[in-house]
């Protein structure tokens, strides 16, 4: 019971959070690991032992609030920078078209104001490879011998062989579904699924994540089963192996240059990171790309961090009936805010019940024109500051907030550090193998 309850908080860890991946903030200098280590040997030191709540939804809980902590914390430091000087001074890019292009800005504070404004004209997006599979009867049973099939998949230069048995009582949808799960799990850059028409036929269709092509190639992905290991003719019967739509490059000109990319998220000039979306009407009007003010980039930067906050806040409500102690932390975070509640309601951030920030977007933007947050800025960055440490302790400790049973205390005076405080949150996806 405890490998399964282990490895269903392994398989909702990787299917929540693993697709996210790591950010630039996610990297660390040695200095900050050390502080990092330094601040687990002091609360390891001023801990009491206790045993915490061992269930499958405590560790769930734990993992989520782990998870969105980090989010806020990149989300605070995505906004300028956490120094004093760069703090919610992020530089913001505009589109004048985000339906065809959104764009954001990659290059330095410093740089920003030699970021030169583009004119850009999308004349196509950048496809996929797709082979779509014959429409067969999805319940009339498989033309196959039973036998144990393969076949051979190329893709991004490397070779996998798919195995697979064929049973007699097997449809063509079962075997269509066992396909799909096979490539899907193999998560090797291929999406697999069934497609359907009117007369209750199904087709296995593949799609390559991976758009367009790169120099020198002719296909993302290339499927046979000619000299496979096993039994061959399944890629005949599904007719998986031909190419149904050729993966393309996007074709767009940026200041009348013509240009090529294969993917529709590229870079330009290391300035912006520029993302199409749909093609320029028919009649040529094309997307400017530049550098928003910086009145307009403090208004998105005050907007993201009250989202940000939001989010968290959010987050830590749900828990409430099922974690008593998910109660402790909207507290704390309900005094936290509490504590700048003038500041940011004169620019209009104000606190509602919940202890959620609610935008009135006319006083802010009448605020930010009169200068009014200048004014009241170094509050607006303690604010900020707070928050970033606040989601700094919860991401060092969320079993802080888990439901636990004290066992010792420990000798005021003769403290000792030790592992076992993080250990219980780093190690409990495996300890039902300890």
């Amino acid at each position: 019971m405890a490998d399964i309850l282990a490895l269903s908080v392994y398989n909702h860890y990787l299917t929540s959070y693993a697709s996210k991946g790591s950010t630039s903030f996610d990297t660390h200098k040695k200095s900050e690991l050390r502080n990092i280590y330094n601040s687990i040997v002091k609360l390891n030191k001023e801990s009491p032992l206790y045993l915490p709540n061992n269930s499958n939804e405590s560790k769930i809980f734990a993992i989520d609030l782990k998870e969105d902590a980090r989010q806020l914390q990149n989300t605070i430091a995505s906004l300028g920078g956490l120094d004093e000087a760069a703090l919610l001074k992020k530089k913001e890019a505009f589109s004048s078209d985000d339906s065809i292009a959104s764009v954001s800005y990659i290059g330095s504070r410093e740089a920003a104001a030699d970021a030169p404004t583009l004119s850009l004209e999308v004349h196509s997006l950048a496809s996929p490879q797709v082979n779509m599979g014959h429409f067969i009867p999805s319940d009339s049973s498989v033309d196959l011998k039973p036998e144990t099939y393969s076949f051979d998949l190329n893709i991004n230069d490397l070779n996998y062989e798919f195995q697979f048995e064929v049973r007699d009582t097997d449809t063509n949808l079962d075997i269509q579904n066992r396909l799909t799960r096979l490539i899907n799990n193999a998560n090797i850059g291929l999406k697999a699924e069934i497609i359907k028409d009117d007369e209750d036929n199904s087709s296995l269709k593949l799609t390559s994540q991976k758009s367009g092509l790169s120099s020198g190639e002719e296909h993302v992905f290339h499927i046979s089963d000619g000299e496979t290991s096993k039994t061959s003719g399944i890629v005949e019967y599904l007719g998986i192996g031909a190419t149904t739509r050729v993966p393309s490059n996007a074709e767009f000109s940026i200041d009348g240059v013509p240009h090529s990319e294969p993917s529709n998220t590229f870079t330009v000039e290391k300035n912006y990171r520029i993302t199409l979306q749909g093609l320029t009407p028919e009649d040529g009007t094309p997307v400017n790309v530049g550098m928003k003010t910086d009145i307009e980039s403090l208004t998105a930067n005050l907007r993201q961090l009250a989202g940000g906050y939001n989010h968290f806040l959010r987050s830590a409500m749900e828990y409430t009936q099922n974690h008593p102690k998910s109660n402790q932390l909207v507290s704390e975070m309900w005094h936290l805010v509490g504590g700048f509640a003038e500041p940011l309601s004169d620019i209009g951030m104000n606190i509602n019940e919940s202890g959620a920030i609610e935008i009135n977007e006319d006083l802010l933007q009448q605020s930010v024109l009169a200068g009014n947050v200048e004014k009241d800025f170094d509050r607006i960055k303690d604010f900020t500051k707070a928050l970033f440490r606040k989601s700094s302790q919860v991401s060092l400790n969320p079993m802080s907030y888990v439901e636990k049973t004290i066992v010792a205390y420990k000798n005021p005076g003769r403290n000792y550090a030790s592992p076992y405080i993080t250990s219980a949150y780093s190690g409990m996806l495996f300890n039902s193998y300890c």
